[in-house]
């Protein structure tokens, strides 16, 4: 199997079963959260970079202020995707965050077809369109956007299209965006727990124990995301992305127990329509070229 798809689906396991970890730091806030992520994940990657011994990309790397931009942007919008996640598993969204990983293969299909110049065959625009329908009957049945899917998946979307791009690897990259946002969590949780107002000031020993596993719950999944992205189309990528919603909606429903209205099933059945023809498709047309390959 292509190891970009392995790397890839595991990131999107990982991610799918999420919430159940942030359940375990419910007490503490969303903002306080994504900066134990950045810390913890800085210091793990710098770890797995000394065992390596893989410090010589890091001097070139800071003295290209494009790439540092572009690093830049990328580390903002993962701050963001976090930040909102966070935000909608601890106030019992977290159906809501699944719709926005649902609809998050348009805008990677979307992104593909304008800026990388890829081209969707016909049934997989059949596909979007009808996750595009799915989204707009949620839309009308709530009465106001889905600003909480639209946000996640606009800056995961960005964000994966900047990361397959990227002239970095995975390590490298996840590393350079922990390293950017450093200078505004790090200063940040040391004053919070200066004051007494961080959770480190006065948490419980598993609470830490949880904060600090941030590090590798957070690096290990982008890791493999990054390793994935850079091997495989955008519009594989987005297939693969429904494996992280469908665990979340799953944990929200039977797990969480939170509201699922009768209106939205529509909607979701659409998506989930969707998916069963993009999924389709990609298996007859992989078998197609599998079968013409010896010829």
């Amino acid at each position: 199997m292509n190891p970009g798809i392995v790397s890839a689906a595991l990131a999107y396991v990982a991610w799918g079963l999420f919430p159940l970890y942030f359940r375990q730091v419910h007490q503490v806030s969303p903002l306080e959260i994504v900066l134990h992520r950045t810390v913890w994940s800085l210091a793990f990657v710098l770890i797995v970079l000394a065992v390596m011994r893989r410090f010589a990309w890091l001097g070139p790397v800071l003295k290209q202020p494009r790439l540092l931009l572009a690093f830049a942007g990328s580390a903002l919008l993962l701050s963001c995707n976090w930040l909102t996640y966070v935000w909608a598993v601890n106030n019992g969204h977290v159906i809501d965050a699944s719709l926005g990983y649902f609809i998050n293969p348009l805008v990677y299909v979307l992104l593909g077809y304008v800026v990388l110049h890829e081209r969707p065959r016909r049934m997989q625009w059949a596909a979007v369109a009808l996750a595009a329908g799915g989204v707009l009957w949620l839309t009308v049945q709530a009465g106001q956007l889905p600003w909480i899917a639209l946000v996640l998946a606009g800056s995961f979307g960005f964000y994966g299209l900047m990361r397959k791009t990227a002239s970095l690897g995975a390590l490298e990259g996840l590393t350079l965006e922990t390293l950017l946002l450093a200078p505004i969590a790090v200063p940040a949780l040391a004053i919070w727990t200066w004051s007494g107002t961080s959770s480190l000031a006065h948490a419980d020993a598993a609470t830490l124990g949880w904060l600090l596993l941030a590090g590798p719950l957070t690096a290990v999944p982008l890791l493999l995301f990054a390793a994935g992205a850079r091997r495989i189309p955008l519009a594989t990528l987005g297939l693969l992305q429904y494996i992280g919603p469908t665990l979340q909606f799953i944990t929200g429903v039977w797990v969480f127990h939170e509201p699922f209205q009768a209106g939205k099933l529509g909607g979701f059945v659409l998506i989930w329509a969707a998916l069963v023809v993009y999924s389709a498709e990609g298996l007859v047309v992989a078998r197609q070229r599998a079968s013409a390959a010896p010829a």
